[in-house]
């Protein structure tokens, strides 16, 4: 069996930090601890703890996209994608290890003046959008991207208010009444 790099074991304990309690949350002490790791370990990979969230955001990303795309690849028509990937988010959010949107997690919790976090969050947001309009283009609906996108970052705030899957199931049904 190979064994994981250090960079990696870094990567993973901050994500889930960051992830279940907070970027504020977690300093790098904890980090540090719970990757069982020396401090220079961490420094020699990651110059600050900004460097290392945006590293998360960028595999985060890269998670969400791949899972998403498994699921719309299952079905055939743009109409049906679209709602596939309502399906994605809401099995994602019934699950007992879903803590909301890793980017909208953090949206609120940054500094102001962390431009290439927001940049990242950003990215990301727009690469939903444009997976929307991608999706809805073979049907000549990619008009309509705009609004899935909404739906979809509606329920992912409101699942996150009130953590049960009814915004979510909501917002699939507004999507496939605007779709059809």
């Amino acid at each position: 069996m190979k064994k994981r790099s250090i960079r990696q074991d870094i990567i993973d304990t901050a994500a889930r930090l960051f992830y279940r309690q907070g970027y504020c949350n977690t300093g790098i002490n904890q980090i540090i601890e719970e990757a069982d790791i020396a401090k220079t370990s961490l420094y020699q990979y990651f110059q600050s703890k900004e460097e290392l969230l945006i590293v998360y955001l960028e595999e985060a990303g890269r998670r969400t996209f791949a899972a998403i795309n498994e699921a719309i690849e299952q079905v055939p028509a743009p109409e049906q994608k679209v709602l596939a990937v309502f399906d994605h988010l809401e099995q994602s959010a019934t699950g007992k290890a879903y803590y909301g949107c890793s980017f909208l997690n953090l949206v609120y919790e940054i500094p102001e003046d962390a431009e290439k976090v927001r940049e990242k969050i950003r990215a990301q947001k727009d690469a939903v959008r444009k997976l929307f309009a991608d999706i809805l283009r073979p049907a000549g609906k990619e008009g309509l991207a705009d609004e899935m996108y909404t739906l979809f970052e509606g329920a992912l705030i409101a699942n996150k208010v009130y953590d049960e899957a009814w915004p979510i199931i909501t917002a699939r049904n507004i999507a496939k009444k605007i779709l059809y």
